[in-house]
């Protein structure tokens, strides 16, 4: 049973990848890998980190929920922020076979503390949907650049950040094949292997490359994303957008997909449909 002020690796599962997800802390420097959507921080800073947080709920952890996760959960409570650790520390983690997100190919951090990342503007599937899994799964406080696409990778070399879903030499975040880079994405860092995200990328891809029979939800998302494409002027408006509509497709592919529905589904009780 987990201890006070402290969370169970089941319970924030069920949180990971969502909008309503904790703010997650490593406090484990040079780790090759972490839970979904946790950003690393030095727990000797911890004073430091409440105004960043602003206000959020936060859930630090350790390696195995020793003195380190404790001690910077209770000085995130002095500064007013709803703190928890992770029961059991990582390590509970990673025995309840949970997801895990390889961080060897992840781009260095800016000194805004936040990985850059550029693409092509006007984005319709994979453009939304790669953004989507960076800031859910991987680097919450991601930036995302969008601009002209004979600019990307000059920009790119600029700024210092790091492009995807373009096709040139040297780019590691495109398409492979009959693959999209939603698919190199979830495979990079280790996350093909979880059911909702690899289900949902085959709806990304049929979407995404004209291979529409490749999930019946194919047809759908590329009517949606097509109609926000021409609903919004403003690339990042409809990045915000397009985020809502991947979250509730990922739940779908989470946890509704046993549940049906029909005009007579969700009448109340005691009232006789006719046939």
């Amino acid at each position: 049973m987990p201890a006070p002020n402290s969370i169970s690796a089941d319970k924030l599962a069920r949180l990971t990848g969502t909008p309503s997800a904790p703010i997650l802390i490593d406090l484990r420097e040079g780790a090759a890998s972490t839970i979904p959507g946790a950003r690393w921080r030095d727990p000797k800073t911890a004073a430091d980190w409440g105004k960043a947080l602003g206000g959020a709920a936060a859930v630090a952890f350790d390696q195995d929920g020793g003195a380190s996760a404790a001690a910077a959960a209770a000085v995130l409570r002095t500064a007013g922020i709803d703190a928890e650790t992770l029961y059991g520390g990582f390590a509970s983690w990673k025995a309840a076979a949970l997801p895990i997100v390889r961080l060897d190919h992840l781009p260095p951090a800016k000194d805004d503390g936040r990985t850059w990342w550029i693409t092509r503007a006007r984005p319709k599937v994979d453009r939304i949907a790669c953004p989507w899994l960076i800031r859910r799964f991987v680097d919450p406080d991601a930036r995302i650049l969008f601009v002209p696409p004979a600019d990307v990778l000059s920009v790119a070399a600029e700024l210092g950040a790091e492009p995807f879903d373009i096709s040139a030499d040297g780019v590691f975040w495109s398409h492979r094949g009959e693959r999209c880079t939603f698919d190199t994405m979830i495979e990079a860092f280790g996350l093909d292997g979880f059911p909702p995200l690899a289900q949902l990328a085959a709806i990304v891809r049929g979407a995404d490359t004209d291979q529409l029979a490749t999930a019946p939800e194919a047809s759908g998302l590329l009517a949606v994303s097509l109609g926000l494409s021409r609903l919004y002027a403003n690339d990042h408006e409809q990045l915000d957008a397009g985020m809502l509509i991947y979250d509730a497709l990922y739940r779908w592919c989470r946890d509704a997909q046993g549940e049906t529905h029909d005009w007579a589904s969700h009448r109340p009780a005691g009232v006789k449909v006719e046939a």
